[in-house]
Order: structure tokens, then sequence, then C-alpha cells
């Protein structure tokens, strides 16, 4: 071979060894800057997702404490009925009392006495928390269990009475259809 084709060799084998170089360095810079993109990329992903389920979260604790608001709007409602209830119970009380005053004073004494307990069971139900509640009626039962047994009867006469009164009476017709 003469001087100038193996100038020529050379030169186009040096030629190709610095442009495969060059390719395996543009690939190299291309991977680098791909994974510096997937990178970013899934950050910007993780972060959103976090807003997101920061949001959600907070969501869902607002729809808590309004539906534990109206839960206890609920239960105060309740609470004040159930006093009201009492209340009214106590009085009825007062008037079986009144009505034993002229033949059986002591007994007349003892249902004043438990007309009283009902009064402050219906304060305690009214301002208190069911806890005192269940002390005092405890406290009650150790103090005087006659007249926690007494109201105990009353209550369940009155229970009783009042589950017949607000229960539905059959109508002529359902009579009529029930007999064979």
């Amino acid at each position: 071979m003469s001087d100038i084709d193996m100038k020529k060799t050379s030169f186009s084998q040096n030629k190709k060894t610095g442009s495969s170089q060059d390719v395996k360095d543009q690939v190299a810079d291309a991977g680098a800057d791909l994974k510096l993109r997937a990178g970013d990329a899934l950050q910007a992903s993780t972060d959103a997702a976090q807003d997101k389920l920061k949001e959600a979260a907070n969501a869902a604790k607002e729809v808590a404490s309004g539906a534990a608001d109206r839960v206890q709007e609920q239960v105060h409602e309740q609470q004040r009925s159930g006093a009201d209830f009492v209340e009214r119970f106590a009085t009825n009380i007062r008037d079986a009392a009144r009505a034993f005053e002229s033949d059986a004073p002591f007994a007349a004494r003892g249902i004043n006495s438990a007309a009283e307990y009902v009064e402050d069971a219906a304060e305690k139900i009214r301002n208190g928390s069911f806890r005192d509640l269940v002390d005092g009626a405890t406290d009650f039962a150790k103090r005087q269990p006659a007249a926690f047994l007494g109201i105990s009867v009353l209550a369940g006469f009155t229970a009783i009475r009042f589950l017949k009164a607000s229960g539905g009476q059959p109508s002529p017709s359902s009579d009529h259809g029930n007999k064979s």
C-alpha cells in the first residue's frame, strides 16, 4: 500500500473511532438527561399525589366534623326532649303524692322525695352528662332503695302507658279483614 492509502485508512479509522466516541458520549448524555427528567417527573407526580391526598384528608376531616356537629346537635335535642319528659313525669309523681297526703302522709312524703329526685334527674339530663345521671341514680338507689324501687315501678307503668298510647290503633277495616 502506498503512503497516501495508509494515511487515508488511518484517518478514516480515527474518524470512525472519534465519531463512535462522540455517539457514546451523546447517548450517555441523553441517558443522563432522560434519567434526570424522569426523576423530575416522578418527583412532580409524587408532590401532586401528596397534595391531592392532603386535600382529600382535609375534606374528609371537614365532612366528619360537620357530621359530628349534626350528631351532637341531635343528641342535645334528644337530651332536652328527655328532660322535658322526665319533668312531666315528676309532675305526675307530685300529683300522686297529693292524692296520698290525707290518707297516708308517710307515703306522700316518700313520693314527694321521689318526685324531687326525678326533678333533679331531669335537670341533670338537661345540663349534665349521661355519666352524671348514672352516678346520681346509683347514689339515690343506695340512699333510698324503697323510693328507687317505687320510682322504677312508676316509670314502668308510665312507659307501658306511653307505649300503648303511642301505638297505632287498629282500624275497623283491618279487624274485619282478619276475621274468618
